[in-house]
């Protein structure tokens, strides 16, 4: 139950991150952060316990974005992934990214952003 709350407390945190996104990335990565979690509710609690490291290192990286992007007023999304990194993903989780970026680079979406505007196309 403990560890159940603390999922959904992660999660919460999450999802209120995304709403410094711009709408279509926002759309993008509460889709994949929901569907993510609904596929580890059953893990077990070695599986569950890692799951939610890595989700809570994601988070505290997106924070530290954000304020670095504060200080410097240039938008930037997402983390460098090491190789150390990818070598931990299982294959299934390499197609996931593989299909999220694939998602996130689709031409004639195109989404300006200018100062207080956004233009979807």
């Amino acid at each position: 139950a403990a560890m159940a709350g603390g999922a959904r407390r992660l999660y919460r945190r999450i999802l209120l991150l995304h709403r410094a996104l711009p709408a279509a990335l926002r759309a993008l990565g509460d889709r994949y952060v929901k569907e993510e979690f609904r596929k580890h509710k059953a893990a077990g609690p070695a599986e569950a316990q890692r799951f939610l490291r890595e989700w809570e290192a994601t988070l505290i990286q997106q924070q530290i974005n954000e304020d670095k992007q504060n200080l410097r007023e240039k938008t930037v999304y997402g983390i460098q992934l090491t190789e150390e990194n990818l070598n931990d993903f299982r294959d299934e989780q390499i197609g996931q990214l593989k299909e999220l970026m694939d998602e996130a680079t689709k031409p004639n979406k195109e989404i300006t952003i200018s100062k207080g505007s956004e233009r979807k196309n």
